[in-house]
C-alpha cells in the first residue's frame, strides 16, 4: 500500500532540487574521482578510492530515497478557504504564558527545520493548533505537563519580523 506524505510546494521543490543536484552534478563528479582512483592500482590501500566509493553509495541511497519520497508526496497548496484558521502550511504567531512570542510554520515531516521553527504537522503543538482561529487559547500536552499558547496571528506567507 502506497503511503502519502503531505508537503508544501516549497518543500517539494527543495527535495526535487536536491535530487537533481545529486543526480546531475554530485554523482558524476564522485564517479569521475572513483574511476580515477581505481586506475591507481591496489584498491585495498587506496584511501581516495575507498572514501569516494563510500560517498557514491551514500549518494545512491539518498537518490533512491528522494525518488521514492517525491513519488509518495502530495503537495498541499494554500486555499483561500483556509484564511483565518490554522491549517497545513500556516505561519502562526503564538504568545506564551510569559508573554514572549513563538513563531512557527506547520509543515510535513520532510520539511522540519528547527532553526526556522518549521514544525511537523504531527507534532503535539501542530495538532493542537489545527483548525483554530486567531484569539483562541491552545492547550498543549508536553512532557513537563501542559502549556498554554494564545494565537496572535495566522498567515500563509512568512512573517516579516519573525
Amino acid at each position: 500500500m502506497k503511503r502519502t506524505h503531505f508537503i508544501t510546494r516549497q518543500g517539494w521543490q527543495a527535495l526535487d532540487q536536491e535530487l537533481k543536484f545529486l543526480w546531475k552534478t554530485e554523482r558524476p563528479r564522485v564517479t569521475q574521482v572513483v574511476t580515477w582512483a581505481a586506475q591507481l592500482g591496489d584498491r585495498s590501500e587506496n584511501a581516495d578510492y575507498k572514501e569516494n566509493k563510500r560517498l557514491l553509495r551514500s549518494i545512491d541511497r539518498r537518490v533512491r530515497y528522494l525518488m521514492k519520497r517525491l513519488d509518495e508526496t502530495e503537495i498541499v497548496d494554500y486555499h483561500p478557504q483556509q484564511e483565518g484558521r490554522v491549517y497545513f502550511g500556516a505561519y502562526v504567531a503564538l504568545e506564551k504564558e510569559d508573554e514572549s512570542m513563538l513563531y512557527c510554520r506547520i509543515v510535513g515531516t520532510d520539511e522540519i527545520d528547527l532553526k526556522q521553527n518549521f514544525i511537523s504537522v504531527v507534532s503535539p503543538l501542530a495538532q493542537a493548533l489545527l483548525g483554530k482561529e486567531e484569539g483562541d487559547e491552545v492547550l498543549v500536552d508536553v512532557p513537563e505537563g501542559q502549556k498554554i499558547y494564545y494565537i496572535v496571528n495566522i498567515q500563509y506567507t512568512p512573517f516579516d519580523d519573525a
